[in-house]
């Protein structure tokens, strides 16, 4: 089949468009299936884990919302300007697997992985300067109490800095493109996890040998608590390594999975059960 060419004005603003439903849909689709499980469906059964417990600041959705449009425009924009750069030969993407065989598409999508995690964790510590913060990531952290909403609730110039990754990365990593469609769907199951105020990991699982690289909810409600600590977007290492994560951690984990005091009251009857038979 072919492509039009997306560097004409007219099939430009198509391309947009269309990225544009893609990207706010899966927004809208991610959230709100994470809203709706936790916040809607069975509140009462996630309490013990909610981060924060006062309520939200009034209209605070509907401006995450509105933040998070802006940033699916920008992302759309520049989802078309990447496929002019790949139609111009500029990129490194490509269709047929057979190119460089099964084994580089796993490999492909763990270095753009942590690729993207170390420009993300850089330029975040970089958005907290005083300066700059108030210039453009303070609409991030307006946001105190995070929502499934506020995964991609940035100020314009902070969602320009984000979008710039992926062009830049595929000029350089071969990437397959569904390994591209997979990589952005874990962007986006990853910041809203993040963003729940709810923590959906089992107990312990901060010493696990998985559990300890991954960010959750715990993880990343302190950083919009603290503001100096977990800079982090998929993995820990960085804040392990320069020493950015919080002292806080750890025991927050293990007060928010802790079993619930009913959960408890069954264990002790059931092993009394054991005993008495």
């Amino acid at each position: 089949m072919q492509l039009p060419d997306f560097s004409n004005p007219l099939w430009f603003f198509i391309a947009t468009i269309v990225f544009f439903i893609v990207i706010i849909g899966r927004y809208f689709l991610i959230a709100g299936l994470f809203y709706g499980v936790f916040y809607l469906w069975a509140p009462l059964r996630w309490q013990q884990r909610k981060i924060n417990n006062r309520n939200y600041k009034k209209d605070q959705f509907k401006k995450e919302i509105g933040w998070s449009t802006v940033t699916a425009l920008l992302f759309a924009i520049f989802g078309a300007g990447t496929m002019v750069l790949w139609q111009k030969g500029y990129t490194r993407v490509y269709t047929n697997i057979h190119q460089y065989g099964w084994w580089w598409l796993p490999a492909s999508l763990a270095m753009a992985l942590l690729l993207h995690e170390t420009y993300y964790y850089w330029l975040h510590r970089w958005m907290h300067r005083p300066k700059i913060f108030r210039v453009m990531h303070k609409v991030h952290h307006d946001s105190n109490i995070t929502s499934p909403w506020t995964a991609f609730s940035f100020h314009p110039l902070e969602g320009l800095l984000q979008a710039l990754f992926l062009p830049l990365l595929l000029m350089v990593l071969p990437m397959h493109e569904y390994v591209i469609i997979i990589q952005l769907t874990i962007m986006t199951f990853s910041s809203v996890i993040n963003h729940l105020d709810i923590e959906v990991y089992p107990k312990n699982f901060y010493n696990h040998l998985l559990g300890k690289w991954l960010i959750g909810a715990t993880h990343h409600s302190l950083h919009h608590k603290q503001f100096k600590y977990n800079y982090g977007l998929y993995f820990t290492f960085w804040d392990k390594w320069k020493h950015t994560e919080s002292p806080a951690y750890e025991k927050l984990f293990q007060e928010k999975t802790a079993p619930k005091p009913t959960e408890m009251i069954v264990a002790v009857q059931e092993c009394d059960a054991t005993k008495a038979s």
